[in-house]
């Protein structure tokens, strides 16, 4: 389990790098920034990210839940927050296309990863 954390953080800061070289309003100081980031926002993803949910249950259900989306650019709008000035989102705007091209990536690595382990 502890692996499999370890590869999923590894894999989210890939991502992170990758719109970092997407985007010029995303910007990362290097890989261990982002292995940083990425563990911030696996930090928030457990504690916070459930409260927001909570909270906002009503409009994620009438929005079919297209709401997470939201709740993952606040995720990494608080994420960059506790980051300081070596990780800078340039807006909300940024914040939210940035959560979408995330989850894509990861769900693109953790597909091809997952299928280099089973073999």
């Amino acid at each position: 389990m502890f692996k499999r954390w370890i590869i999923s953080l590894v894999l989210n800061a890939i991502a992170l790098i990758a719109v970092a070289q997407l985007f010029q309003t995303f910007q990362l100081d290097g890989f261990g920034t982002a292995l940083l980031a990425s563990f911030i926002l696996s930090i928030l993803n457990v504690f916070i990210k459930p409260l927001l949910i909570i909270l906002t249950l009503p409009i994620t259900i009438f929005t079919f839940g297209l709401f997470l989306i939201v709740i993952n650019a606040i995720t990494l709008m608080l994420t960059q927050a506790l980051m300081g000035p070596s990780f800078i989102i340039d807006g909300f705007g940024t914040a939210l296309i940035a959560a979408i091209v995330i989850s894509l990536l990861n769900m693109l690595l953790n597909s091809l990863v997952k299928d280099s382990l089973n073999r």
